[in-house]
């Protein structure tokens, strides 16, 4: 039995549309039962714009949702954020309700939600709450990392009030707790230090003392395979030679900069610890090259692959 796989085009004046038009059509798009969720006049436009297959040419059904104004290509707008979250929030409630077993998601805006009125800063936060449930987190896979954000959307400087034991517990419990679904059943977890050189002793920053090696301390006490602080600047190469199975990263970019380093545009974003599985790309809503035709849906396509291949494993 195929995978019912939902997929959203994300912000519709990026290029969403056209990265799912495009991975719908590419060869080794995985077998699956496909719902395509957001505005149908943005897909007709990139279909006639580049010359496009429509998901209907392909077998593939739409879910249209109304935009509620016009949207410009390669702008900013609370008409773009409305459609990029109710094409999310559609497929949440679908996937909830037992119709889908996975979500698949192209990019939105953070500009564009905040203009639509919307609280959330990203896909992760809105599918939880739309999930009902806080003990999420966000997974990168891609060039031989996996990398999990103990913190996500946030200013740098509201960083470390963030990064605290209980978070730090948080984040790496549901990472165990996950990581059997990706064939590894006793994962070896690293925790990534917050300041350069993990802090050198207290000389750079006290969290790496008072706040990450007491929770590293107690859990391994309760039988998670997980050590560190370790400094940033070599831990991602220890992980891609095989020391260990996943980094868990204090903040957003000292994760995802080593992981789009070695795989953009074919790393693929996993939320864990929701009801159902979400995957995603590993890029933006590329305002700036969205008339030029020039979008890839090759993260797109990793994304379904991984997708399909999550919903074929017990959680």
């Amino acid at each position: 039995m195929n995978a019912r796989l939902g997929i959203t085009v994300g912000d519709p004046a990026g290029i969403g549309p056209e990265v799912v038009l495009r991975a719908l059509a590419a060869s080794d798009r995985p077998p699956a039962d496909t719902i395509v969720y957001g505005p149908m006049a943005s897909l007709l436009d990139r279909a006639q714009r580049f010359g496009l297959a429509l998901p209907q040419d392909l077998g593939v059904r739409v879910v249209d949702v109304a935009s509620g104004g016009p949207i410009a290509l390669g702008i900013a707008s609370a008409a773009g954020g409305r459609a990029a979250a109710e094409s999310v929030l559609r497929a949440a409630a679908d996937a909830r309700q037992g119709r889908l077993d996975a979500i698949v998601t192209a990019p939105l805006n953070k500009e564009s939600l905040h203009a639509a009125g919307y609280p959330w800063p990203g896909h992760t936060e809105m599918l939880a709450e739309a999930a009902g449930t806080p003990d999420v987190a966000m997974m990168f896979v891609g060039g031989g990392l996996r990398v999990a954000l103990l913190t996500i959307h946030r200013a740098l400087r509201a960083v470390p009030d963030a990064v605290t034991a209980d978070e730090v517990r948080r984040v790496v419990r549901l990472v165990h707790r996950e990581l059997p679904r990706f064939h590894v059943p006793r994962p070896r977890i690293a925790l990534c230090g917050l300041n350069p050189h993990a802090g050198e002793g207290g000389l750079f920053g006290s969290e790496e003392q008072q706040v990450l090696r007491p929770a590293v301390e107690g859990l391994r006490a309760e039988g998670v395979e997980v050590s560190g602080p370790y400094p940033a600047d070599s831990l991602f190469v220890r992980a891609t030679r095989g020391e260990f199975d996943v980094v868990v990263a204090t903040y957003h970019d000292q994760g995802l900069i080593p992981v789009k380093l070695a795989a953009f545009g074919h790393a693929v974003n996993v939320t864990i610890g929701l009801p159902f599985v979400r995957t995603s790309v590993d890029h933006g809503t590329g305002f700036d090259i969205v008339e030029r035709g020039t979008a890839e849906g090759t993260s797109l396509v990793e994304a379904m692959k991984v997708a399909v291949e999550l919903t074929r494993r017990p959680k």
